[in-house]
């Protein structure tokens, strides 16, 4: 036992010197070689600043509205609700959600309410809905902002992202620019 003893003082000094100095300190110097140096994006829109990656709640007629937020869209707790796909707490609630998205976007069939304007994402804190997911919005938009729908879908051409090297991931549309786009609109 003696043997061990020695060695496991040595590992858990060399892993608790290498995670919480050299490791963290890489990983800072890396970040600081990202634009904002690590902070993420920030736009400042009437003197507010706001972070690009995260999520922001958006409940009026006139804009895009982002993925439901199981932590009401605070960044300071990030997290899911850990209800199952088959909870009914779950199912009831995915439902409420689905029922007032056509509430407020009649045109739209039950059908085309794509999954995640109805459904959290993990963090909570998702600021991109798809494509698809903004193109259902438009018509509710259109007529909110007395644009022409045309309109509303030429900003959200103009605001796609397309997958990382043509390849990787999907097509996404962040929410909170989308919105700034339709600001400023006048």
């Amino acid at each position: 036992m003696k043997e061990n003893i020695i060695p496991a003082i040595r590992l858990t000094l060399f892993c608790a010197v290498f995670f919480s100095g050299i490791y963290t300190m890489s990983i800072l110097g890396i970040a600081q070689l990202a634009p904002n140096q690590g902070n993420g994006e920030i736009v400042t829109v009437n003197g507010k600043n706001h972070h690009i990656n995260v999520a922001q709640k958006f409940v009026e007629n006139k804009y895009f509205w982002s993925r439901p937020s199981a932590v009401d869209y605070n960044a300071a707790g990030s997290g899911g609700s850990n209800k199952g796909t088959n909870n009914p707490d779950y199912l009831a609630e995915v439902e409420t959600r689905i029922d007032s998205f056509l509430i407020k976007n009649p045109s739209v069939k039950r059908s085309e309410v794509p999954s995640e304007l109805v459904t959290a994402s993990g963090s909570g804190l998702d600021p991109n809905i798809s494509v698809q997911g903004a193109k259902v919005q438009a018509k509710r938009i259109a007529e909110s902002r007395k644009i022409s729908e045309e309109k509303v879908l030429e900003i959200i051409k103009q605001n796609t992202e397309k997958p990382l090297l043509g390849m990787l991931g999907t097509e996404k549309i962040n929410v909170l620019q989308l919105n700034i786009e339709l600001d400023k609109l006048k």
